[in-house]
Parts: C-alpha cells; structure tokens; sequence
C-alpha cells in the first residue's frame, strides 16, 4: 500500500513543501513613459499567468500619488484577488529610476508607490525591488544574464554597461537638447534640417522636404513634389505608397500619438516624457523629454514601418566615422545628416521645379509649424526618413547611416570585448527597426552581435524570481 503512512517521513515534508512552493507567484513591472505593465508568473519556472496594463509609471515626472495608482491598476488586472496571498516577490524596473545611491530620488519615488500599492491591494510580498528599465530590458535577454552591455535606441539613445545586473557604466543618454544622437529625435530633426537646406538651396532634392511638410501641414502648393509634378521616379508620395502622410500603407507610422515604431522612445534608467511616448531615453527627460534630468524614455509607439534596411538599402560603412567611407561605393559615399555628395546624388530625386516663391511660403509655414510643438516632438518624423530611404533617397539613406555610427560609437566607448553580449530595446533596433541591419553590420567587424528585447517585463520576472531566490533559466513573457 502506497500513502504517505508508509513513506518516508522526509520525503513527504518535502513533496508538501514543493506542492506549496508550486504555488508561489512573483510579479514583474516594467513602468514606462507611456504605460505600466504588470506580469503574474510562477516563481518556480516562470509561467506566465496575467497581465495589466495602466498608465505612465516614470519615477521622476509621474507624482507618487498618480503613480500609486497606476500600479495598482495594472498589478489589480494581472493578479485576481484570490491569488494574491500567494504572491512572494515583486520586482519593478522603472524609467526614471536605478540605485545609484540609496537615496536616489526615483528610486525612492517608485519604492514608495510601489509599497502603497501593493498594501492597496493586500499583496504582502517578502522581496519587493525596484531597479530602472534599463536594467529590467537587460534581464529579459534569454537566460537573464548578469553582465554585458545594454543599448537603448529609440526616441533617444544611452548605452550601458551592466555588472550583476546593476548599472555600472552609462554612455550617452544626454537628452535631446545635449546628446542623444542616433535616437528617433535626432532622425527627425535631421529630416527637417534636410528639407530646410533643400527649400534654401544649400542641400540637394530629398522627399522628405514633401514628406515632412505635408506630416506639419505645409499647404500642398508650397511643397517641392506636388502630386501633379511627380518627376524623376518619385511616386506615391502622401498617397498610399506613404511618404508624404502620416502613416500609409508603405507602413511609415503614425505622427500623431505615441510615435513612429513601436518602441519609439525605449526604456531608460532615466529620460521620458509622461504621456506621448516621446520622452528621450536618458538621463534628460522631463514631463515632454525635453531636458531637465531624470526624465524617462517610453516604448510604446504607433505604426510599425518595414525596415529601412532591407534589399534595397544600402548597408553603410563599418567605421562609425562616415568620412571615411569608401567613396567609389554609392552605399559608403561620403553624405551626411545635412546634406549629400559623391556618387550618392545618384539617387537623388530629380530636382524640381520649386520656385523661389513656392521655396519660401513652405519656410514661411514650415518653422512656426516646428516651434509650436515641443522639441521632442520631432521624434514622430523618424519613420518618414525609414520610408524615404526605402525608395532609394540618398539624403534619407545617409541620415540612417549617421544614425547607425552614432550608435556605434555609444557601444565602442564602453570598451566591448570581442563575442560580448550586448542587449538592445528600442524602435530603431528591433525586428522591423530602421538601425537593425545598419549597426549589426557595423559590430559585426567588431565581433559583436546584438539580442532584441521588445521590453523589460521578462526581466523583472527574473529579477523577482532572483529576489524569492530562485534561479530563472529563462524569462519569458507570454
């Protein structure tokens, strides 16, 4: 007879403490710019069970009380009420927060909300932690690693260096007024600053002067490429081929909302903008990411273009430094964010007939258009340079490329070694990132190699699942 009466007693006290443990359930958070989201798994193997989703979780420029709530909102949606008593440990990464010093102000904001509102909600877990976004998105690479090199790309750009999953260095991240070169903002600025050069004759013909006015509503008389004078090839701008709207069928993203890619404004250990997705990934955000410190950078964007790098896109130079490319390549001619030259004006557009008129009623509606809007507004015309340089436009294409090198050397200044992992988050480096194919080829001379992470709710799985004291062999999400 085969029960527990003529078992060994040892044996039963310990399946009765694995049938317990098998019960326990940790909870992960990655709080962002734009939305909070909360994962119910299992603290044994992972297994996810629930998720929420509430509003902004930045520790810096979302208040303690709001941001109270919106945890609470989004840990009430992914744990029913039955099972919160078995809840053991919760983990948080939060934009706008890291450990730093022990009184770090966003850390101490989003330990504070973070206590509130899981006492809120009767969740008496023994291992609360709060690391910053950053740190989570690390974690959540396969087998949630302890050290290598964390890159960030999406409405800003910060690379770091992360040491028992803790940041230890940071480069970058300077917000969009200081740094951040490479980032959603400086691709779209980079697109008006290049459709202004065209209009004043000092850059060559690029359809984004078309696109980017027509996504700020410069009247259609006063564009370059109007419909009824397309030339040189250049077709389907504004309609359904995309370059010119907000958002085609060619899968250029929206401009209105959180902006460009999925992922457009991807996590930070500081850097966001509360609301729009449009917070830099830095240690410069504010309320609009528009500069002072702590802000914290969003992922959750509108539109998701194809890739700008594919078959029809020219790969770029290795060299994070442009000049010195090979000039008898047309895809490594030496061109520029401002403007283009060498064999690249190959595929250029035809320049057209734009009169001097035309040229300055488009300046005339173009700037007040610019300089209504917060700075960091400029991020949502990235996905208008993806589409340009899809359709072979060399000013767009170079502009990608420049973005790519700044990349580069965000990852170059941290020292990579040969075969170093290196774990990126962010729009511009994801699957259909308009980066992606750009800067992998770049670090593949490096020896170096990049893992996508789409956002850090895995890794503060794991981290929860450190922090109750288990060993996570993965961290899943779904």
């Amino acid at each position: 007879m085969n029960n527990d009466l003529n078992q060994d007693p040892d044996r039963v006290r310990k399946r009765a403490r694995d049938q317990v443990r098998d019960r326990d359930l940790v909870v992960g958070l990655d709080a962002g710019g734009t939305r909070t989201r909360a994962v119910l798994a299992s603290a044994v193997d992972g297994r996810v069970f629930g998720q929420g989703v509430s509003g902004p979780g930045n520790a810096l420029t979302v208040p303690v009380p709001l941001l109270t709530e919106h945890l609470a909102e989004a840990v009430a949606m992914a744990v029913p009420e039955p099972d919160r008593a078995r809840v053991v440990a919760v983990a948080g990464g939060f934009a706008g927060a890291a450990e730093t010093a022990p009184d770090e102000p966003g850390r101490l904001n989003a330990l504070a909300a973070l206590t509130a509102a899981l006492r809120r909600l009767g969740i008496a877990a023994d291992s609360v932690g709060v690391s910053s976004d950053i740190e989570a998105a690390f974690a959540s690479a396969p087998g949630a690693p302890a050290d290598g090199l964390a890159l960030v790309a999406g409405t800003g750009a910060v690379a770091m260096r992360i040491i028992d999953r803790r940041c230890a260095v940071t480069v970058g991240g300077d917000g969009w007024l200081l740094g951040d070169d490479g980032g959603g903002f400086w691709i779209g600025r980079s697109a008006v600053r290049a459709a202004l050069r065209m209009a004043d004759g000092r850059g060559g013909p690029t359809t984004l002067a078309d696109a980017v006015g027509r996504a700020l509503g410069v009247p259609a008389e006063a564009l370059p490429y109007a419909e009824d004078r397309l030339v040189g090839g250049v077709a389907g701008l504004g309609g359904e081929g995309g370059l010119g709207g907000a958002g085609g069928r060619d899968g250029l993203g929206s401009l209105s909302g959180a902006g460009g890619w999925e992922g457009l404004g991807s996590p930070s250990g500081a850097g966001a903008d509360g609301e729009n997705g449009l917070g830099s990934p830095s240690g410069a955000g504010g309320p609009d990411g528009l500069g002072t410190p702590g802000g914290a950078g969003s992922r959750d964007g509108v539109g998701s273009p194809r890739s700008a790098s594919g078959p029809n896109h020219a790969a770029g130079p290795v060299s994070a430094d442009v000049s010195d490319s090979d000039s008898d390549s047309p895809s490594s001619a030496s061109v520029g964010a401002s403007g283009v030259s060498g064999t690249a004006r190959e595929r250029l557009p035809a320049e057209p007939e734009w009169s001097p008129a035309r040229r300055a009623a488009y300046r005339m509606h173009l700037l007040p258009a610019v300089m209504a809007e917060p700075p960091i507004h400029l991020a949502r015309l990235a996905p208008l340079v993806a589409g340009a340089a899809r359709h072979q436009d060399a000013v767009a294409q170079a502009i990608l490329d420049e973005a790519a090198d700044h990349l580069l050397e965000l990852v170059r200044a941290l020292a990579p070694r040969k075969g170093e992992r290196i774990v990126a988050t962010g729009g511009l480096l994801g699957p259909e990132g308009p980066l992606t194919a750009l800067l992998s080829e770049r670090l593949k001379a490096l020896g170096l190699t990049l893992d996508w992470v789409a956002d850090g709710c895995g890794g503060a799985v794991a981290l929860a699942r450190l922090g109750h004291g288990g060993s996570p062999p993965s961290s899943r999400t779904s």
